[in-house]
């Protein structure tokens, strides 16, 4: 877990934690992905890979805030999964983080949503007879 300090003394905790579930890779990410927190979950990808998994799916149900660089992780991460010939899948359930998977409003109104495969649930993201959601 990583507390960041933002103006006026607020602290954000920002924590990705990991596990694997057969040939998947899980991480779990919480917290606000922007600019200074986006590093950290870079190299966490980066990590995975290095370790030799190609399947990756990245828990977002709990990240509350997600900037233009929290994006770029995301699309880059998709390039470096796709390169290994792997896959990559995003959980981004319709109500996340307490109000609303807000990752999932930037995905879209950015028009990038459609890159990902996006699931609703961990569970429903490492089966293999899921579908993902509609973009």
């Amino acid at each position: 877990m990583l507390p960041f300090w933002r103006a006026k003394g607020v602290v954000v905790t920002f924590k990705v934690t990991g596990g694997e579930q057969g040939e998947w890779a899980v991480l779990q990410v919480s917290g606000e992905l922007d600019l200074v927190t986006s590093p950290v979950l870079r190299q966490r990808v980066h990590d995975v890979v290095a370790e030799g998994h190609h399947c990756l799916v990245l828990d977002l149900s709990e990240v509350f805030f997600c900037d233009s660089s929290g994006v770029g992780v995301l699309i880059a991460a998709r390039r470096l999964i796709r390169s290994c010939q792997g896959r990559l899948r995003l959980v981004l359930p319709a109500r996340g983080a307490a109000d609303g998977s807000h990752v999932n409003r930037v995905l879209g109104a950015l028009g990038v949503r459609r890159l990902f495969d996006v699931y609703g649930d961990v569970d429903a993201a490492l089966g293999d007879e899921g579908e993902p959601l509609s973009a």
